[in-house]
């Protein structure tokens, strides 16, 4: 306990609510810091988060709630100087339609970097992709009712936080709301600073695995991930899930350290995949009908840490009872069978001895996986011991949005 008081009082809120120590030797809630913690909101009626600074514009009375953001435009949601910790971010705007929470980038830059470490598309970083609003709560995200944005993962930093949000559709945005709630502190010499990296292939290639992040130099933390797929109709409702996640750490290369079983496996279901939502895992969306999946999985009970660099991917696969796998090859869709699950064994169809054929006679009867190719995007959440990465920047516009569906799960409302 004593060796734990001594650390910095930053230290304590990241290491409690990233489930690294127990709350017998976290700070509890009802004791004060060692050292002096100041706590700060920005927003628009006090965009500096200065002591004594908020609520000018209007004599006291509410007067600047909301900020409009034209097209092309960008606005500054916080802008400080000196060591801290954003502690949760809440937000909401008045168009949450598809194209909108695809096209609205929130950038985040730690201690002055012209790179940001977070570049985003607003609705996929708070955790739902597919350009979709539903209600949820996990670990690190919050929509109570569908229509607003929480994020609750501690950021640190030691010279300065930015975080900003650009409108880069063509339509004016009306109003956006927000409140940052941050803490001004000292940290240690050896800090994690958050970091998230989205992509989206609109039609991934036969059997290669999507990168959920790629690879990363340095030391750090994996969070987790939140995905979105769009499963392709040549496959017509089969199951998408049966990719494995796959984790290379620390010098792993043609072989991971870390393999799952499967993807509702990996997001903590099992036999399909319908909607819940959960503190560590969940499913938000799970449309069969449509075949649009989101999901996520957050890494706070079960650590994944890397000392020189990690990679991410997940397999493009799917399956189905052998008959219809069949027919899809026949109707011209692009697959590669992988495995039969049959009465009298599991056949490995890809290993160097196997010469089975599905379209054979004599080959084994039984479910099919196969490789596939879908619509898959994802939103990537690491710490990491530098405020700026090589990745690459956040795609083009017409990438993000391109196929999007034109309805939302809850209907968008002006004001």
């Amino acid at each position: 306990m004593r060796k734990i008081k001594k650390l910095k009082s930053g230290v304590f809120v990241v290491l409690f609510v990233l489930g690294c120590i127990p709350l017998s030797r976290a700070q509890k809630i009802y004791e004060m810091p060692e050292k002096k913690v100041e706590t700060r909101w920005s927003s628009f009626e006090n965009l500096s988060a200065g002591k004594a600074s908020g609520g000018l514009e209007n004599k006291g009375a509410k007067g600047h709630p909301f900020n409009r953001i034209n097209a092309g435009e960008s606005i500054s949601l916080l802008d400080v100087e000196g060591s801290g910790t954003v502690q949760r971010i809440w937000l909401t705007f008045s168009d949450r339609s598809p194209e909108m929470l695809r096209s609205l980038v929130i950038n985040m830059y730690w201690d002055n970097k012209e790179k940001p470490a977070v570049s985003v598309p607003i609705g996929d970083f708070f955790g739902v992709g597919l350009g979709k609003k539903v209600p949820f709560e996990s670990e690190f995200f919050a929509d109570p009712e569908g229509r607003s944005f929480v994020c609750f993962i501690p950021m640190p930093f030691k010279e300065g936080a930015k975080i900003e949000v650009v409108n880069q559709s063509q339509k004016d945005l009306k109003a956006l709301f927000y409140d940052v709630n941050l803490t001004l502190e000292d940290h240690p010499e050896d800090l994690l600073y958050f970091h998230a990296y989205w992509n989206r292939t609109p039609k991934t290639t036969l059997g290669e695995d999507f990168k959920i992040l790629p690879q990363v130099e340095g030391k750090g933390r994996f969070l987790g991930t939140n995905i979105g797929v769009a499963t392709n109709k040549d496959y017509e409702d089969s199951w998408f899930g049966e990719g494995e996640v796959k984790i290379y750490l620390d010098g792993d290369t043609g072989t991971p350290s870390l393999v799952g079983s499967g993807t509702e496996d990996y997001v903590g279901t099992a036999y399909g995949q319908g909607a819940y939502s959960q503190q560590f895992h969940g499913s938000p969306i799970a449309d069969k009908e449509n075949g649009e999946f989101a999901f996520y999985r957050y890494h706070v009970p079960d650590p994944v840490y890397f000392y020189n660099d990690i990679k991410v991917t997940i397999q493009q696969m799917g399956g189905a009872p052998q008959a219809r796998v069949k027919e899809f090859m026949k109707n011209g869709a692009k697959l590669q069978p992988v495995t039969i699950d049959a009465e009298d064994g599991f056949y490995r169809l890809l290993g160097k001895d196997s010469n089975i054929n599905i379209n054979d006679e004599g080959a084994p009867k039984g479910w099919t996986n196969f490789y596939r190719e879908d619509d898959v995007s994802a939103t990537a959440y690491f710490y990491l011991n530098k405020p700026v990465t090589d990745l690459p920047s956040l795609q083009a516009l017409e990438v993000r949005t391109k196929n999007l569906t034109k309805t939302n799960t809850n209907k968008s409302s002006g004001l």
